[in-house]
């Protein structure tokens, strides 16, 4: 809704907070243990929507700041196989499993390549929109950040630039401006991340220094991770003080939306997981195969080509896969305890669409695998968060999220929506993929 005696707000404010629940978000906001959404709540619109497939980080906020699926971003996963290089690409599944595809290949792939050279030039960023347009975009923490200013990094010897928005904070390895931030206070354990974001929130509201901001708080998710995703309560409040402080520095919530639209939402959910697995025990003996798997989404590389049918049969005995895709003769094909048919993606959000365009990623295994209820994959590494929580399947659980939008209208029933309704907002034109996408 608009603010009382206001005019329509003609900037933009996206907050994110990692892995948040709908079930958690309504019960903090309900109980107003988490204040400052609680005042957002009050003035907006909300429902649950739907993220993307496989529904893991990387995946998920390239999806939210290109306003595309996977098919067009192309981002796969958190760990995956490089084609044409022939290689694991590793963006962070574990510190184990970046050890175990290698330390610094590992580091310059998650920190620049994924910018650089993963994140297809056929989507295009909210940071490069805005900024092509003669506007200034803000980005604060986020993993996906591709813009078009070179920013080099405040640790000695780190002599890589990076391109990012006109304004970039990026867990203070690079910080566009002088802010006085401290950096990771307590580490991510007790919100660390979190409150150095809080802090250079505060310093950008208060000099509204941007038309958009990408507002990312990372901390919950880690926490969801170790100790269950309806238990994360004290991350969450502290989620909610890194929004406190947009807010004051604003000089209250309707100050704050007198100059900027709204949307709160996560980039996926978490379900709690009992029984850590590898796929590795399905695929014994059989060459020119490659597995990729964390948390809660698996693929299967088949570098010989051809058996797709072949290597998804070979996971109709494992019970942590729930739903087993291929392609064959260029149709989806859906395959659950021996059985086949796309009626079986109607049970999950969106199930049809997202399963469609992540096969269609051009990066994704040739079999690409959604685990059951209460099951892990093991990553590289062999680690997992059995006893805490997990994501990344098709689940309703691990895929829908919160989404609240104030000044913007009705909030869209998926977070591809998202990007195309602040450059709306923004009075920007959407990138050519996005402008038949709905908000309803």
């Amino acid at each position: 809704m608009q603010v009382s005696g206001s005019l329509p707000a003609t900037k933009a404010l996206l907050i994110v907070i990692d892995g948040l629940t709908p079930a958690m978000y309504e019960d903090a906001v309900e109980r107003r243990t988490a204040p400052a959404l609680a005042e957002l709540h009050e003035r907006g619109e909300y429902r649950r929507a739907a993220t993307v497939f496989p529904s893991l980080t990387p995946v998920c906020l390239s999806s939210l700041v290109t306003g595309a699926y996977p098919d067009v971003h192309e981002i796969p996963h958190l760990v995956w196989y490089h084609r044409g290089e022939q290689r694991l690409v590793e963006y962070g599944s574990s510190f184990a499993a970046l050890r175990r595809a290698g330390t610094r290949r590992g580091i310059l792939d998650a920190i620049f390549h994924m910018n650089e050279e993963h994140l297809s030039r056929n989507a295009v960023t909210l940071y490069e929109t805005v900024e092509d347009a003669g506007r200034v975009a803000a980005a604060v923490n986020i993993i996906c950040y591709r813009g078009r200013t070179p920013h080099v990094a405040r640790i000695p010897g780190v002599t890589r630039a990076a391109h990012g928005p006109k304004r970039f904070f990026y867990f203070n390895l690079f910080e566009s401006d002088e802010t006085g931030a401290p950096f990771r206070p307590g580490g991510r354990q007790a919100g660390g991340n979190d409150r150095y974001a809080g802090a250079v929130g505060r310093w950008l509201v208060t000099r509204d220094g941007f038309d958009l901001l990408v507002y990312y708080l990372p901390d919950y998710d880690y926490a969801s991770h170790a100790i269950g995703p309806d238990s994360a309560h004290v991350a969450l409040e502290r989620a909610d003080d890194a929004v406190r402080a947009l807010l004051d520095a604003a000089g209250g919530v309707d100050a704050l939306l007198e100059r900027y639209a709204v949307v709160v939402c996560s980039d996926h959910g978490q379900t709690r997981v009992e029984r850590p697995t590898s796929l590795h025990g399905s695929f014994g003996g059989v060459d020119d195969v490659v597995l990729t798997a964390s948390n809660r989404a698996g693929m299967v590389y088949d570098l010989r080509g051809g058996r797709a049918r072949e290597l998804a049969h070979r996971l109709d005995g494992d019970p942590a896969a729930e739903t087993v895709l291929f392609r064959e003769d260029g149709e989806l094909v859906a395959r659950r305890d021996g059985g086949e048919g796309l009626d079986v993606l109607a049970e999950y959000p969106d199930g049809l669409e997202r399963a469609t365009a992540a096969l269609h990623n051009p990066n994704s295994g040739d079999v690409l695998v959604s685990a059951a209820p209460g099951y892990e994959f093991t990553d590289l590494a062999g680690r997992h968060h059995a006893g805490g929580g997990s994501h990344g399947s098709l689940l309703a659980g691990d895929s829908e999220v919160p989404l609240l939008t104030i000044g913007l209208g009705p909030a869209p029933g998926s977070i591809t929506g998202i990007a195309p309704l602040l450059l709306d907002q923004l009075g920007l034109e959407r990138p050519a993929y996005a402008r038949a996408l709905s908000h309803a």
